[in-house]
């Protein structure tokens, strides 16, 4: 069975927020389905989009594994992006936190080799 996962992250202002995830995926929307919503494809079959809804903004939580951390931190620090946090739990897994302008959190887990 192949299942589509899309997370959804809601956002205050769409146009500013495409830019800030455009950077911070390092890509335009992979596809805009209306107005106030932006896709993009982080793997297959797997999706992340923002929606404008002021009212639920800054309270998303979403979190990706990845192989390899390093590649994901030096991305994001070519394209301006800090992380808001790191921690590095007891079976040496890394968490890598980042925030959008409204609060969201989109954090990168997996080995620390950064």
């Amino acid at each position: 069975m192949t299942v589509d996962l899309f997370a959804g992250i809601p956002v205050r202002e769409y146009k500013a927020a495409v830019a800030w995830y455009e950077r911070f995926f390092g890509k335009p929307p992979s596809f805009l389905p209306n107005e106030i919503e932006a896709v993009w494809e982080v793997a297959e079959h797997r999706y992340v989009y923002i929606i404008e809804s002021p009212e639920r903004a800054g309270n998303a939580l979403q979190l990706v594994f990845v192989e390899d951390l390093k590649p994901v931190i030096d991305g994001m620090r070519e394209r301006g992006i800090e992380p808001a946090n790191r921690e590095t739990y007891d079976n040496g897994v890394t968490k890598i936190t980042y925030q959008d302008p409204d609060g969201n959190e989109f954090a990168y887990g997996g080995n620390p080799t950064a």
